[in-house]
């Protein structure tokens, strides 16, 4: 009988089956028959198209009603096609491998100059704005999102791979428009970042219902920018055409 490779192995251990991943015996999932030689693991060149069928099984079975937590890796390869060693080649666990699905159905980063400051800013707040629209519409994302806060290594993983990066974006932007001068130089950069990101984040996850409009962005700079303070009323017009004091000349 012909041994197990190590990586098929580590794989079905680590699915706690126990067993080899998929495909025909001896090979795990390459589909080579006993005593053909192995292709090689190391330096193998990754596959988009097995990435792709992964990904899209992991949407079809939430789609279906399935939970995050109660996919497995097996169930997610037999859904896709693929062996568990093809899963565990490119994802160390469920955590990363989630982590990506987020990412695929999600709404593409936004592209800033990385020069701008206000201008970078706003483009990174109307993609949180689109993605707030999105996931109202969209069943899968909002059910993903609930499901994900009852997984605290899933949460961990997205917030370090997706939530933090775009943290660090926006406090870079608004750095950069205090080196531009449309900012002040004497507050905290990040306290800033904060005032512009709350609304949006109140908007887009705490107020379901609360209206997203094209402008919010926009509306959300101007208001930080300006201030809430009530603007003090001018000096009165002069109606006498500035003859009041003639009389008393």
């Amino acid at each position: 009988m012909q041994a197990q490779a190590p990586e098929e192995r580590a794989a079905g251990e680590a699915d706690g089956s126990g067993e080899r991943s998929g495909g025909a015996p001896g090979c795990g999932d390459c589909g080579r028959g006993p005593g053909e030689e192995h292709e090689p693991r190391r330096g193998r060149p990754r596959s988009a198209a097995a990435e792709r069928a992964i990904l899209d099984a992991v949407v079809e079975l939430i789609e279906a009603g399935e939970p995050l937590a109660a996919l497995s890796i097996e169930r997610i390869a037999r859904t896709a096609g693929v062996g568990k060693a093809t899963i565990y080649r490119r994802w160390a666990g469920r955590e990363e491998l989630f982590v990506d699905v987020l990412r695929a159905i999600e709404p593409p980063e936004p592209e800033v100059s990385g020069t701008g400051g206000l201008r970078d800013l706003r483009v990174l707040l109307e993609s949180m704005r689109r993605r707030g629209l999105a996931q109202r519409s969209s069943a899968l994302l909002h059910n993903v999102f609930a499901q994900m806060k009852s997984l605290p290594k899933l949460w961990d993983a997205y917030h370090g791979t997706v939530i933090a990066p775009r943290r660090l974006a926006m406090v870079a932007a608004v750095r950069r428009a205090v080196e531009a001068g449309e900012l002040r130089d004497d507050t905290d950069v990040e306290l800033m970042d904060d005032l512009f990101l709350g609304p949006m984040l109140v908007r887009t996850i705490h107020r379901p219902d609360a209206p997203l409009p094209e402008d919010l962005a926009d509306r959300i700079i101007a208001l930080a920018v300006e201030g809430l303070a009530p603007r003090r009323p001018g000096p009165a017009p002069d109606d006498t055409g500035g003859r009041a004091g003639a009389g008393r000349m």
